[in-house]
């Protein structure tokens, strides 16, 4: 079922790293895989990042990927194609070019810590931050975001782009179709700021990549609809205005 709202795009800015992603355990534990385990229950969080900071700079960009690579996703990915990773990160835009978009996210963060480390060597990453009203005259349609909200998102915000940006051409089956796996590698993250019956607020993070396109929208109308076993699905876009 098609639900119809008005999106209002109320702020909208460029990240290259997201706040308080990484904190004193995270440190501890990059520190441990590096041999550098003694003595850190004495330090402050300050003093863990400076020392994890210090000691990955010790190593070759590539090296001190691999340590973050590891930490990042230990079991999930072999050890030869962290290998492979590491050396692609210093020159590539891994947060946008991987294969898997379940890495994209952890992928940036990575590059936020790493170009920290190494002054700059490591691609800058490009993150968007934004808050969207959406507002309905049917209350009973925000349902549909408690249900699958990721693919509800992803697919209202694909009708405030043009349709030639990447994510419409991209997934544009999977937008008006009845699955939409992918949405929970494009939206990075979920932030509901207030609601009512009528009107909720979420603040956003995800790629410049999927939606940088966004940046000069500050209002347009759509449809959308929940994950379901409904295979037969419309357009979800209504006329724009931008």
């Amino acid at each position: 079922m098609q639900n119809a709202y008005r999106v209002d795009v109320i702020s909208f800015k460029k990240i290259s790293e997201i706040e308080n992603t990484w904190n004193a355990e995270d440190y501890k534990a990059l520190l441990s895989l590096m041999d550098m385990a003694d003595g850190l229950d004495s330090m402050n969080p300050s003093e863990l990042k400076e020392m994890c900071l210090m000691s990955l700079n010790d190593f070759e960009p590539h090296e001190a990927a691999k340590y973050v690579l590891t930490y990042l996703f230990k079991e999930e990915i072999t050890e030869g194609k962290i290998e492979q990773l590491s050396h692609q990160m210093p020159e590539n835009r891994m947060w946008e070019e991987s294969s898997d978009y379940l890495f994209h996210k952890r992928l940036f963060d990575a590059y936020g810590l790493l170009r920290e480390a190494f002054n700059g060597i490591f691609k800058q990453p490009t993150g968007v931050e934004f808050t969207v009203k959406i507002t309905s005259q049917e209350k009973d349609t925000f349902n549909d975001f408690k249900e699958s909200p990721h693919s509800v998102l992803v697919r209202l915000l694909s009708c405030g782009l043009d349709a030639g940006e990447i994510l419409n051409r991209l997934y544009d089956k999977q937008i008006a179709g009845d699955k939409f796996e992918e949405s929970k590698g494009i939206l990075w993250d979920i932030e509901d700021v207030s609601d009512t019956d009528q009107e909720v607020k979420y603040k956003l993070i995800s790629s410049e990549f999927w939606f940088g396109g966004l940046a000069d929208v500050s209002q347009f109308e759509a449809d959308t609809h929940a994950d379901s076993n409904d295979e037969t699905q419309s357009d979800p876009c209504l006329p724009e205005e931008k």
